[in-house]
């Protein structure tokens, strides 16, 4: 089976930059990965948190199945995440760094497996947003000229 994207934090990408990326199983129960199988994930505003030696994914919203019967499912539950060990001290000594964060980048199947994209992340300060966007559109502007030549 190949990887299929269920859902993607592109507003992580513009707020942070990305220094490391980690790979996590995540724990779900019966009625959250079939809301996930549904493509029904908001991971934007979520984050995982590091907590007696595990770590958890906050405030990812999975919706509720419509199926589920007579109990559904807290939609911004925190749910495990899975990783070894020693991703987990590396990750660790990574956010004891001052203003290192983490946050999930995307979540995907990988083998019939939900899978969350982890990043450890530094936030973006207003002025470093306005110069990656001059640099963005100055890149644009010389593709054009190239492509007009050509």
């Amino acid at each position: 089976m190949s990887e299929s994207t269920i859902a993607q934090n592109r507003r992580a990408r513009h707020d942070y930059e990305i220094l490391q990326r980690y790979e996590a199983g995540i724990v779900l129960s019966g009625s959250e990965i079939k809301s996930v199988r549904e493509h029904r994930v908001q991971l934007q505003g979520s984050y995982a948190r590091l907590r007696d030696g595990e770590l958890w994914l906050e405030d990812a919203n999975i919706a509720p199945y419509a199926n589920a019967g007579y109990s559904p499912h807290d939609p911004v539950r925190r749910r495990k995440l899975l990783l070894h060990r020693k991703e987990i001290g590396k990750i660790r000594e990574a956010l004891e760094e001052k203003g290192l964060t983490l946050i999930p980048l995307s979540m995907y199947f990988k083998r019939g497996r939900a899978k969350v994209e982890l990043g450890v992340a530094r936030g973006l300060k207003r002025y470093d947003k306005r110069q990656k966007m001059k640099e963005r559109d100055v890149q644009r502007d010389l593709a054009q000229a190239v492509r007009r030549r050509g």
